[in-house]
């Protein structure tokens, strides 16, 4: 195998592997806490 072909397999594009997500519950809960200071900042500014 040549390097150059040794590179590109180690440079390929990621697939997503489910062991690569991360804490979960952490993107969870700060997803959903932008959702309510969201929805407080709108309520707050009269639009709605």
């Amino acid at each position: 195998m040549t390097s150059t072909t040794q590179a590109r397999l180690l440079t390929r594009a990621r697939t997503g592997d489910p062991r690569d997500d991360g804490p979960k519950i952490l993107e969870h809960v700060l997803g959903w806490t932008l959702v309510v200071l969201l929805a407080v900042l709108v309520t707050r500014a009269g639009l709605t």
